[in-house]
Protein backbone atom coordinates (compact mmCIF):
# COMPACT_ATOMS: atom_id res chain seq x y z
CA UNK A 1 0.00 0.00 0.00
CA UNK A 2 2.91 2.16 1.15
CA UNK A 3 4.65 1.89 -2.26
CA UNK A 4 1.69 1.94 -4.61
CA UNK A 5 0.77 5.47 -2.14
CA UNK A 6 4.23 6.81 -3.19
CA UNK A 7 3.59 6.27 -7.07
CA UNK A 8 0.37 7.74 -7.27
CA UNK A 9 1.72 10.55 -5.83
CA UNK A 10 4.56 11.33 -7.83
CA UNK A 11 2.44 10.12 -11.31
CA UNK A 12 -0.14 13.13 -9.59
CA UNK A 13 -2.68 10.85 -9.59
CA UNK A 14 -3.94 12.45 -6.80
CA UNK A 15 -4.33 16.28 -6.85
CA UNK A 16 -5.30 18.27 -4.11
CA UNK A 17 -2.57 18.83 -1.75
CA UNK A 18 -4.66 18.05 1.33
CA UNK A 19 -6.28 15.11 -0.60
CA UNK A 20 -2.37 13.82 -0.57
CA UNK A 21 -1.22 14.37 2.89
CA UNK A 22 -4.37 12.13 3.86
CA UNK A 23 -4.01 9.02 1.60
CA UNK A 24 -0.07 9.30 2.12
CA UNK A 25 -0.89 9.18 6.43
CA UNK A 26 -3.27 6.83 6.18
CA UNK A 27 -0.81 4.82 4.01
CA UNK A 28 1.06 4.24 7.11
CA UNK A 29 -1.61 2.02 8.54
CA UNK A 30 -0.09 -0.22 6.49
CA UNK A 31 2.53 -1.21 9.11
CA UNK A 32 -0.51 -1.94 11.87
CA UNK A 33 -1.19 -4.95 9.60
CA UNK A 34 -1.32 -8.00 12.02
CA UNK A 35 0.35 -9.96 9.94
CA UNK A 36 3.73 -7.81 9.77
CA UNK A 37 5.37 -8.68 12.42
CA UNK A 38 8.60 -6.89 14.06
CA UNK A 39 11.19 -8.05 16.32
CA UNK A 40 11.31 -5.51 18.62
CA UNK A 41 9.59 -1.85 19.20
CA UNK A 42 12.40 -0.17 17.92
CA UNK A 43 12.37 -1.97 14.63
CA UNK A 44 8.93 -1.31 14.41
CA UNK A 45 10.12 2.98 14.78
CA UNK A 46 12.65 2.73 12.63
CA UNK A 47 10.51 1.17 10.17
CA UNK A 48 7.60 4.01 10.62
CA UNK A 49 10.42 6.80 10.25
CA UNK A 50 11.71 4.77 7.09
CA UNK A 51 8.47 4.29 5.57
CA UNK A 52 7.45 8.22 5.92
CA UNK A 53 10.45 9.55 4.64
CA UNK A 54 10.08 7.81 1.99
CA UNK A 55 6.25 9.27 1.23
CA UNK A 56 7.63 12.52 2.28
CA UNK A 57 10.31 12.07 -0.65
CA UNK A 58 7.79 11.69 -3.05
CA UNK A 59 6.82 15.00 -3.05
CA UNK A 60 8.89 18.09 -1.45
CA UNK A 61 6.79 21.17 -2.34
CA UNK A 62 3.78 19.26 -0.25
CA UNK A 63 4.12 20.89 3.06
CA UNK A 64 0.96 19.53 4.00
CA UNK A 65 2.20 15.88 3.12
CA UNK A 66 5.59 16.79 4.72
CA UNK A 67 3.97 18.08 7.84
CA UNK A 68 1.55 15.09 8.38
CA UNK A 69 4.18 12.58 8.19
CA UNK A 70 6.41 14.31 11.13
CA UNK A 71 3.71 14.62 13.18
CA UNK A 72 2.30 11.06 12.83
CA UNK A 73 6.13 9.70 13.68
CA UNK A 74 6.40 12.31 16.47
CA UNK A 75 3.54 11.55 17.76
CA UNK A 76 4.13 7.80 18.18
CA UNK A 77 7.33 8.63 19.70
CA UNK A 78 6.70 11.02 22.12
CA UNK A 79 4.50 8.18 23.39
CA UNK A 80 7.29 6.36 24.12
CA UNK A 81 5.16 2.72 23.43
CA UNK A 82 6.91 -0.26 25.37
CA UNK A 83 6.16 -3.11 22.98
CA UNK A 84 5.61 -3.34 18.73
CA UNK A 85 1.54 -4.18 20.01
CA UNK A 86 1.14 -0.31 21.55
CA UNK A 87 3.53 1.33 19.10
CA UNK A 88 0.86 -0.03 16.19
CA UNK A 89 -1.98 0.60 18.32
CA UNK A 90 -0.30 5.12 18.73
CA UNK A 91 0.16 4.92 15.31
CA UNK A 92 -3.77 4.20 14.66
CA UNK A 93 -4.43 7.05 17.13
CA UNK A 94 -1.81 9.24 15.44
CA UNK A 95 -3.41 8.62 11.64
CA UNK A 96 -7.16 9.02 12.84
CA UNK A 97 -5.89 12.19 14.53
CA UNK A 98 -4.08 14.25 11.39
CA UNK A 99 -6.07 12.98 8.88
CA UNK A 100 -9.54 14.37 11.09
CA UNK A 101 -7.68 17.52 11.73
CA UNK A 102 -6.21 17.96 7.69
CA UNK A 103 -10.09 17.26 7.01
CA UNK A 104 -12.02 19.65 9.38
CA UNK A 105 -9.44 22.10 8.67
CA UNK A 106 -10.02 21.95 4.69
CA UNK A 107 -13.85 21.72 5.26
CA UNK A 108 -13.45 24.71 7.65
CA UNK A 109 -11.67 26.68 4.93
CA UNK A 110 -13.96 25.83 2.59
CA UNK A 111 -17.23 27.09 4.67
CA UNK A 112 -15.28 29.98 5.24
CA UNK A 113 -14.57 30.70 1.26
CA UNK A 114 -18.31 30.19 0.75
CA UNK A 115 -18.82 34.04 2.17
CA UNK A 116 -17.23 35.12 -0.96
CA UNK A 117 -19.47 33.91 -3.10
CA UNK A 118 -22.86 34.86 -1.59
CA UNK A 119 -24.05 37.60 -4.12
CA UNK A 120 -23.57 34.86 -6.58
CA UNK A 121 -20.36 36.37 -8.55
CA UNK A 122 -18.49 34.69 -12.02
CA UNK A 123 -15.20 33.41 -11.12
CA UNK A 124 -12.67 31.73 -12.47
CA UNK A 125 -10.44 28.79 -10.72
CA UNK A 126 -7.19 27.23 -11.67
CA UNK A 127 -6.20 23.62 -11.02
CA UNK A 128 -8.27 21.39 -8.60
CA UNK A 129 -8.39 21.98 -5.06
CA UNK A 130 -10.88 20.31 -2.77
CA UNK A 131 -10.97 23.30 -0.85
CA UNK A 132 -12.30 25.50 -3.51
CA UNK A 133 -14.12 23.10 -4.57
CA UNK A 134 -15.93 22.56 -0.70
CA UNK A 135 -16.31 26.56 -1.01
CA UNK A 136 -18.23 26.47 -4.42
CA UNK A 137 -20.44 23.47 -3.92
CA UNK A 138 -21.47 25.00 0.27
CA UNK A 139 -22.36 28.36 -1.35
CA UNK A 140 -24.22 26.70 -4.78
CA UNK A 141 -26.08 24.52 -1.71
CA UNK A 142 -27.32 27.18 -0.55
CA UNK A 143 -29.26 28.34 -3.36
CA UNK A 144 -26.41 30.97 -4.67
CA UNK A 145 -26.46 30.25 -8.67
CA UNK A 146 -22.23 30.69 -9.77
CA UNK A 147 -20.75 31.03 -13.19
CA UNK A 148 -17.49 29.44 -13.23
CA UNK A 149 -14.79 29.71 -15.48
CA UNK A 150 -12.17 26.60 -14.97
CA UNK A 151 -8.87 26.37 -16.53
CA UNK A 152 -7.17 23.36 -18.36
CA UNK A 153 -4.34 23.61 -16.07
CA UNK A 154 -1.58 21.99 -18.16
CA UNK A 155 0.49 20.06 -19.00
CA UNK A 156 -1.60 17.46 -16.43
CA UNK A 157 -5.03 19.15 -17.22
CA UNK A 158 -5.93 18.66 -13.19
CA UNK A 159 -8.71 22.03 -13.95
CA UNK A 160 -10.42 19.14 -16.21
CA UNK A 161 -11.35 17.23 -13.30
CA UNK A 162 -12.26 20.37 -11.75
CA UNK A 163 -15.06 20.72 -14.59
CA UNK A 164 -16.71 17.41 -14.39
CA UNK A 165 -16.71 17.61 -10.77
CA UNK A 166 -18.59 20.96 -10.69
CA UNK A 167 -20.22 20.06 -13.66
CA UNK A 168 -22.81 17.55 -11.83
CA UNK A 169 -23.26 20.43 -8.94
CA UNK A 170 -26.67 22.18 -9.28
CA UNK A 171 -26.69 26.24 -9.51
CA UNK A 172 -23.28 25.84 -10.96
CA UNK A 173 -22.41 26.88 -14.85
CA UNK A 174 -19.10 25.52 -16.01
CA UNK A 175 -17.23 26.64 -18.68
CA UNK A 176 -13.64 25.11 -19.42
CA UNK A 177 -10.75 27.23 -20.75
CA UNK A 178 -7.17 27.08 -21.92
CA UNK A 179 -4.53 28.13 -19.52
CA UNK A 180 -3.49 31.16 -22.09
CA UNK A 181 -7.23 32.01 -22.22
CA UNK A 182 -7.40 32.94 -18.86
CA UNK A 183 -6.76 37.07 -19.80
CA UNK A 184 -9.92 36.62 -22.16
CA UNK A 185 -12.25 35.71 -19.62
CA UNK A 186 -10.81 37.29 -16.39
CA UNK A 187 -12.60 40.30 -17.80
CA UNK A 188 -15.93 38.81 -17.42
CA UNK A 189 -15.25 38.10 -13.71
CA UNK A 190 -15.77 39.26 -10.09
CA UNK A 191 -13.00 37.23 -8.67
CA UNK A 192 -10.38 34.68 -8.91
CA UNK A 193 -10.49 31.73 -6.33
CA UNK A 194 -7.54 29.14 -5.96
CA UNK A 195 -6.36 26.97 -3.66
CA UNK A 196 -2.38 26.73 -2.74
CA UNK A 197 -0.01 24.44 -1.76
CA UNK A 198 1.76 26.56 0.99
CA UNK A 199 2.50 30.12 1.57
CA UNK A 200 6.10 30.80 2.28
CA UNK A 201 7.68 34.21 3.40
CA UNK A 202 5.22 36.01 1.54
CA UNK A 203 4.99 34.05 -1.11
CA UNK A 204 2.71 31.70 -2.69
CA UNK A 205 3.48 28.44 -4.01
CA UNK A 206 0.94 27.07 -6.37
CA UNK A 207 0.47 24.93 -9.78
CA UNK A 208 1.91 26.17 -12.46
CA UNK A 209 -0.09 28.65 -14.62
CA UNK A 210 -0.82 30.52 -11.21
CA UNK A 211 1.26 33.75 -11.60
CA UNK A 212 0.49 34.95 -14.27
CA UNK A 213 -3.25 34.51 -14.01
CA UNK A 214 -2.57 36.10 -10.46
CA UNK A 215 -0.85 39.00 -12.15
CA UNK A 216 -3.33 39.56 -14.92
CA UNK A 217 -6.08 39.44 -12.70
CA UNK A 218 -4.15 42.31 -10.53
CA UNK A 219 -3.36 44.00 -13.85
CA UNK A 220 -7.39 44.26 -14.76
CA UNK A 221 -8.84 44.72 -10.97
CA UNK A 222 -10.03 41.48 -10.55
CA UNK A 223 -10.12 40.23 -6.58
CA UNK A 224 -8.00 37.11 -6.16
CA UNK A 225 -8.84 34.87 -3.21
CA UNK A 226 -6.47 31.95 -1.88
CA UNK A 227 -8.73 28.99 0.37
CA UNK A 228 -6.83 26.69 2.41
CA UNK A 229 -6.27 25.15 5.37
CA UNK A 230 -4.47 27.57 7.82
CA UNK A 231 -1.38 24.79 8.53
CA UNK A 232 -0.45 25.54 4.71
CA UNK A 233 0.79 29.11 6.03
CA UNK A 234 4.45 28.75 7.37
CA UNK A 235 6.28 31.11 8.51
CA UNK A 236 9.87 29.52 9.05
CA UNK A 237 10.94 25.58 9.11
CA UNK A 238 10.31 24.80 5.57
CA UNK A 239 11.79 25.37 2.43
CA UNK A 240 9.51 24.72 -1.04
CA UNK A 241 11.11 22.74 -2.83
CA UNK A 242 9.73 23.14 -6.97
CA UNK A 243 9.11 19.60 -9.12
CA UNK A 244 10.10 19.35 -12.72
CA UNK A 245 8.10 16.58 -14.33
CA UNK A 246 8.80 14.63 -16.96
CA UNK A 247 8.69 16.19 -20.69
CA UNK A 248 6.29 13.23 -22.12
CA UNK A 249 3.58 15.45 -20.29
CA UNK A 250 4.29 17.85 -22.38
CA UNK A 251 4.89 16.77 -25.87
CA UNK A 252 5.29 13.26 -27.06
CA UNK A 253 7.24 13.00 -29.51
CA UNK A 254 10.98 13.63 -29.27
CA UNK A 255 12.47 17.22 -28.73
CA UNK A 256 14.93 17.22 -31.20
CA UNK A 257 17.33 20.19 -31.22
CA UNK A 258 15.72 21.80 -28.01
CA UNK A 259 14.95 21.54 -24.43
CA UNK A 260 11.20 20.86 -22.59
CA UNK A 261 10.35 22.84 -19.11
CA UNK A 262 7.77 21.38 -17.42
CA UNK A 263 7.93 22.87 -13.48
CA UNK A 264 4.83 21.50 -11.65
CA UNK A 265 4.67 25.08 -9.48
CA UNK A 266 5.43 28.91 -9.78
CA UNK A 267 6.02 31.58 -6.96
CA UNK A 268 3.47 34.24 -6.78
CA UNK A 269 3.84 37.62 -4.27
CA UNK A 270 0.81 37.76 -1.38
CA UNK A 271 0.88 41.47 -2.03
CA UNK A 272 -1.08 40.93 -5.79
CA UNK A 273 -3.73 38.82 -3.50
CA UNK A 274 -6.55 40.37 -2.05
CA UNK A 275 -7.22 38.02 0.60
CA UNK A 276 -6.29 34.82 1.96
CA UNK A 277 -9.19 32.36 3.59
CA UNK A 278 -8.52 29.54 5.69
CA UNK A 279 -10.39 27.80 8.52
CA UNK A 280 -8.95 30.23 11.05
CA UNK A 281 -10.30 33.27 9.12
CA UNK A 282 -9.24 35.71 6.98
CA UNK A 283 -6.37 37.63 6.12
CA UNK A 284 -6.59 40.36 3.93
CA UNK A 285 -3.68 42.28 1.87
Amino acid sequence: MIDETIEEIREMRTHSSSVVAIKATRALGALTDPDREFATTEEYLRSLERNSNALRRANHSHASLQNAQREVVERVEAADPESVAEAKTRTTEAIEAVTERITTAKRRAGLNGASLLDDGPTVLTHDYSSTVLGAIEHAAGGGTTLDVFVTEARPRYLGRKTARTLSAVENVDVQLCIDSACGHYLADCDRVLIGMDCIVDETLYNRIGTYPLVATANDLGVPVSVIGAGTKIIEDGFVFENEFRSPSEVMREPAEGFAIENPAYDATPTRLLDSVVTDEGTIQY
